[in-house]
């Protein structure tokens, strides 16, 4: 199978997507999954936060968990949708954006993230934390290290 390229979208793309970006890469390269991958990235629909560093919570959540984030914020393009195989989203609304601006043409398979989740005690939605604690990040860590765990195990 050729390597596959799979791109990560929220709003801002400054919490959600690139913890799902960092976690994903870092999986990857655990389990030693590097070839099989020839991109892996993460954007928002808006843009709000272009090159901007990723929110300091997403960051030292990740950090706390061994998992580094190298990101800085940009914006999705239908253009990318010739780039990417797999694009993710995080939420309802960022698919439904996805969709909408999703070239005809384009064979990226477009879903929800959450999708991929086989544990009924995670919720489908990874929801935004930007407005809340820790705790909202630390959720979506735990959500998006068994939802990339599952795209591994189904996907590859």
């Amino acid at each position: 199978m050729a390597p596959i390229s799979v791109a990560f979208v929220c709003l801002g793309n400054i919490c959600r997507s690139p913890m799902a970006e960092a976690v994903f890469t870092h999986l990857v390269k655990e389990k030693g999954l590097d070839s099989e991958f020839k991109k892996i990235d993460s954007f928002g629909t808006s843009g709000y936060h272009i090159d901007d560093t990723p929110d300091h919570r997403s960051v030292a959540c990740c950090k706390k968990h061994g998992v580094p984030v190298n990101h800085r914020g940009q914006q999705i393009s239908p253009d990318d949708f010739y780039h990417f195989d797999y694009i993710l989203a995080m939420d309802e609304s960022n698919l439904s954006n996805l969709k909408r601006i999703q070239p005809k043409d384009s064979n990226a398979v477009v879903r929800l993230f959450g999708d991929y989740r086989t544990d009924k005690s995670f919720h489908r939605i990874v929801e935004d934390p930007y407005y809340g604690g820790s705790s909202g990040f630390e959720r979506n860590f735990k959500q998006i290290t068994h939802f990339s765990e599952e795209f591994l195990n189904k996907e590859l």
